[in-house]
């Protein structure tokens, strides 16, 4: 019996678990490797939040690792609580991909701490499709 397609693709990271923030800001550009040109699963996991707070999570593309161009390949909804959030991104029609960039905004409204602050990590995977 062959259990090859069984296993999952291994979990990588457009940001890394426990990475916490309180202002906008970006990930590092992640180079797709042997990801380039497949569909991939994304999953947004929201470890920490305080409440009347949002987090709003896009992911871009870029050729060069430099220029990301004016529109995001993907949003995730607005999220304002704990959680995993999985999303489909196939790049089959899309080659001149090379590197993926995680950004975030954050907001923040009512009263106590001023600052909004978050603990998340995106995942990243080869979606198997069959």
């Amino acid at each position: 019996m062959n259990t090859d397609s069984a296993t999952p693709s291994a979990v990588q990271y457009l940001v890394a678990p426990g990475t916490a923030v309180e202002t906008n800001g970006a990930g590092a550009a992640f180079a797709l490797g042997a990801l380039k040109a497949r569909p991939l699963l994304l999953v947004l996991r929201i470890e920490d939040i305080i409440e009347q707070e949002s987090l709003h999570v896009s992911i871009w593309g870029s050729a060069d690792g430099k220029d990301w161009g004016t529109q995001a390949l993907f949003w995730y909804p607005q999220k304002f609580y704990r959680g995993a959030a999985p999303a489909a991104l196939d790049l089959r029609q899309r080659p001149e991909i090379q590197h993926l960039q995680a950004r975030w905004e954050l907001n923040r409204w009512g009263r106590g701490y001023p600052r909004p602050r978050f603990r998340f990590a995106v995942e990243i995977q080869e979606l198997e499709v069959h």
